[in-house]
């Protein structure tokens, strides 16, 4: 009875030595308002900061609307036994059903945990994963395949189809080069290929991919280097491309989802956007190697007219004190507009929330480089 009462003390002593063994990371808090009032179903919304690549700094924030309290680096703090904690840059973060997923690029993998507690459930790796989207209980991921170097010879990229209770990879099918976002209309999934290792012969279409057979269709022609892509209520896509940094600018292009051909070239330039009700809130930070400068832009564009409503949706010249332009997200309830800022890529960032009428309401620091927006719903 002693030797089993010992044996018992002992292993007691060795858990709790192994416990004391993780640094256990918490959270920082800032209040950045008395609430918000009036947000319907809206609980909050989670910001997935990049981190510098190589730094191994990706991180989580959220902003709590009920209490105006913004919380910072939360995910170290719910997951104490993750090591290295998120990763290597966090390109794109997504909630579907009770999961919250975020992409995590060059340490190939997509995290997945608790949408209410940000709690690790697991994780699904894909190589140089990219954007994720979801459809009748699938998720849909792009991803480079190639390794991040600039390569002319780099393997086309693909689309990835994972069953989201378990997590497994289901199905692949090849694109063009560099895949970035998707969209998912008509029964098909629609990718826009960038060929952003391929400088200067990027690839310039977006891939058709039939749901079903998931296969590829067809490619449409677009322009080069595409970036963003999005779906609007009037049976169109609108894709952005970033031009060649050169001598050809940035502009998005209109698509028509019936004959799955480009309509309209619209000369605005895109960095980002985010679409609500008729409107798509849009910045730029437009590289030149000619000038060595970057410039930056904001505006309205009108998705069901296609006309440039407003030049800047920031209407209290604090637009020059934002740096870099990094992450645009619009509340589809109070229609307050947040605008994040990476300043130089390398120190924290910066959250800035507009009122609709583009008065500056607060602002706050953040991780490494904020980018990338969910909202978490009741």
């Amino acid at each position: 009875m002693a030797r089993k009462k010992f044996i018992l003390i002992s292993l007691m002593l060795i858990l709790l030595g192994c416990r004391e063994e993780y640094e256990i990371l918490h959270s920082s808090q800032t209040q950045t308002s008395l609430g918000e009032e009036n947000t319907g179903n809206l609980k909050g919304f989670y910001l997935l900061n990049e981190g510098n690549m190589g730094s191994n700094k990706a991180s989580l924030d959220y902003f709590d609307f009920a209490t105006g309290i913004y919380h910072r680096n939360i995910y170290a703090e719910a997951n104490p036994f993750i090591v290295k904690e998120l990763g290597d840059v966090g390109n794109d973060i997504q909630i579907y059903g009770s999961k919250l997923y975020a992409v995590i690029n060059v340490s190939n993998y997509i995290e997945v945990m608790e949408a209410k507690t940000a709690k690790h459930i697991g994780k699904i790796e894909i190589p140089n994963v990219r954007y994720i989207k979801f459809h009748n209980g699938k998720a849909y991921a792009s991803s480079y395949v190639a390794p991040v170097k600039f390569d002319q010879n780099a393997r086309v990229g693909y689309v990835a189809e994972i069953d989201t209770a378990t997590l497994e990879v289901l199905r692949t099918v090849n694109v063009g080069y560099q895949p970035e976002e998707l969209v998912i209309a008509n029964n098909k999934i629609y990718v826009a290929n960038s060929g952003g290792y391929m400088f200067p012969n990027y690839d310039r279409t977006v891939s058709v991919i039939d749901l079903e057979t998931f296969k590829e269709e067809k490619k449409i022609d677009v322009g080069i280097n595409l970036h963003r892509l999005r779906k609007t209520p009037y049976h169109e896509l609108i894709v952005s491309s970033r031009g060649d940094y050169y001598n050809e600018p940035s502009k998005l292009f209109v698509i028509d989802l019936d004959r799955e051909e480009v309509t309209q070239t619209i000369e605005m330039a895109v960095s980002n956007l985010d679409i609500v009700g008729d409107s798509a809130y849009i910045y730029a930070v437009e590289w030149s190697h000619n000038t060595q400068k970057n410039t930056i832009t904001y505006g309205i564009l009108n998705i069901k007219t296609k006309e440039i409503v407003s030049r800047n949706f920031i209407k209290d010249g604090t637009d020059k004190d934002i740096v870099i332009p990094y992450g645009v997200k619009v509340n589809p309830v109070t229609k307050d507009i947040y605008v994040t800022d990476a300043i130089d890529y390398v120190t924290p960032g910066t959250l800035l929330c507009y009122n609709k009428f583009g008065k500056l309401k607060w602002k706050v620091d953040t991780g490494d480089i904020p980018g990338h927006f969910a909202f978490l719903f009741e």
